[in-house]
């Protein structure tokens, strides 16, 4: 009951507080980092199909959470986990792995990546007029400051309740499509929804959403660990590391050298790749290793636009391939 519930119920609240307007406004050069880095990730999704379709059960499903997961993040990856009908030892193969490569990608971003990328790519011009507004960004993320304050809770209560309508909604529609079909249907309409909500003012500017959505994917990510079966996991993660292995560094590669022939600068694709692989939450961090502040709110936008087209690239991506 809890793992079918909490993913419907987050994904609204994940999208309430995103601005749609400003996905339009970030600079030129992210959308086309963004758009490459979507290009080099279906690359590796493809070519790791094709090379261990004989090897790893449902691979499909497996395609399609890491569309989901390298686009938006593990809400992506646990929602196309629930659209997709994934067996819980899968998704948990698939979650172990995604978090091994990503500690290393991490790792690797914090220390020594953006000496590895200047190698390739052209240097950040700092503009140093957007710290502030950077660092607002940032603390909508990363803050849960006040969350159980009776102003913050008021709040949070409303965003609840219009999640709870934005799943009635899914659900609903989701009756009218065939069973094998009715949850991805769902998903994808809470999705739509979720970000309809977002163009609504007094929607968009609900405190604590975000964290509120957070909170229900750890509920998620608990229960579904509890649930999870050691043997089956240990004999089915192999090729799921191996796959996500590919993937991450695939993308990694791909990425560099299309940013190389588009003159991308390396802080622009560092925080498009980090923002896409990690989730949003973690831009703040790799924007501090790279001491440029002023790519925040490109990245989280990047981050926020992840989120809200993974369900969709992924779910699409996954029956593509079945």
């Amino acid at each position: 009951m809890i793992t079918s519930i909490t993913i419907p119920l987050a994904l609204p609240l994940l999208l309430f507080s995103s601005d749609v307007k400003k996905w339009t406004k970030i600079a030129g050069k992210t959308m086309l980092s963004l758009g490459l880095a979507l290009i080099a990730l279906m690359i590796t999704i493809f070519s790791g199909y094709y090379l261990f379709q004989d090897k790893l059960d449902n691979i499909w499903q497996v395609s399609g959470m890491l569309v989901g997961v390298y686009t938006g993040g593990t809400p992506n990856l646990a929602a196309i986990q629930a659209a997709l009908n994934v067996d819980n030892d899968l998704y948990l193969a698939t979650h172990i792995s995604d978090m091994l490569i990503g500690a290393v990608y991490f790792l690797f971003i914090l220390s020594f990546g953006q000496r590895f990328f200047l190698l390739f790519l052209p240097k950040f011009k700092m503009n140093n007029n957007s710290n502030d507004d950077n660092r607002k960004s940032a603390e909508d993320f990363e803050s849960y400051e006040g969350i159980f304050e009776k102003r913050i809770l008021i709040q949070l209560l409303k965003a609840l309740g219009l999640s709870i309508l934005t799943v009635l909604i899914g659900g609903g529609l989701s009756m009218l499509v065939p069973e094998k079909s009715s949850m991805a249907v769902a998903i994808l309409t809470i999705t739509t929804v979720g970000v309809i909500f977002s163009l609504v003012p007094k929607v968009n500017k609900l405190e604590k959403s975000f964290q509120l959505g957070m909170y229900f994917i750890l509920v998620f990510s608990l229960a579904v660990a509890a649930m999870g079966n050691i043997d089956k996991l240990i004999n089915a993660s192999p090729y799921v590391l191996y796959y996500v292995g590919i993937v991450v560094i695939g993308t990694f590669i791909l990425h560099m050298i299309l940013s190389a022939i588009f003159k991308i600068d390396a802080d622009t694709t560092i925080i498009t790749t980090a923002a896409l692989i990690m989730s949003p939450p973690f831009v703040p961090v790799v924007a501090g290793a790279l001491k440029n502040r002023e790519i925040i709110i490109s990245g989280l936008t990047v981050g926020i636009i992840g989120y809200a087209i993974g369900n969709y690239l992924g779910i699409f991506i996954a029956y593509a391939l079945e």
